[in-house]
């Protein structure tokens, strides 16, 4: 499998889990993953909030990690990328009003480029103007917007053409697996190696 090259958009208060958990597995499937965030730099970090769910009508939202931004989005070229990553939180209320944001997810749309989105993320989209048509998901308190912006919105995680979209990071094993189908990504699932019994 030859990796491909990925762009993940981060900000203050991205959600922990949708920012950390899609880049580390996909780098380690084999994947080079770069993180970028609007007036950040390479080796500035961005603070991630966790979101729980705890039985309230929305959910907790507490402090996360710092996370580490690798390359710097105003240098970095679209074309150089083969996917993009767009996680949750509440950066991307915030993200979206980035020309230089906006016009990096246009990109990817325009070159059908494989996209994955989930939770707040699918904000940035609608504000791009690229979900018209499209069967997505995400957040349901998002959904309004989402559908304002054209698409068609359905419960439970979901693939239309280059896009994979999900509600939350609970949907993380099945939403990155439709998203690896989509990159083409093949896994070997070996059997389970156990340690032999000593004989003495």
């Amino acid at each position: 499998m030859s990796g491909k090259k990925i762009l993940q958009i981060a900000g203050d208060f991205v959600e922990d889990y949708e920012n950390m958990v899609p880049f580390q597995a996909l780098q380690m499937v084999g994947h080079d993953v770069h993180a970028v965030c609007p007036e950040k730099e390479a080796g500035d970090t961005v603070k991630t909030a966790i979101h729980d769910f705890r039985g309230d009508q929305t959910y907790l939202e507490t402090r996360g990690h710092d996370f580490e931004i690798t390359a710097s989005l105003v240098e970095i070229d679209p074309a150089d990328y083969d996917a993009l990553v767009v996680p949750g939180g509440r950066a991307p209320e915030y993200l979206r009003t980035y020309d230089e944001v906006i016009e990096t997810v246009q990109h990817f749309f325009e070159e059908d480029k494989p996209v994955a989105t989930l939770c707040h993320g699918p904000q940035i989209l609608a504000a791009a103007g690229v979900l018209d048509g499209r069967e997505i998901t995400s957040y349901p308190a998002v959904r309004p917007e989402c559908e304002r912006a054209g698409c068609s919105w359905v419960d439970g995680v979901v693939t239309d053409g280059n896009l994979v979209t999900a509600q939350a990071w609970p949907d993380h094993p099945e939403w990155l697996a439709q998203f690896l189908d989509v990159l083409g990504t093949d896994v070997e699932h070996g059997e389970p190696q156990t340690a032999a019994a000593d004989d003495d």
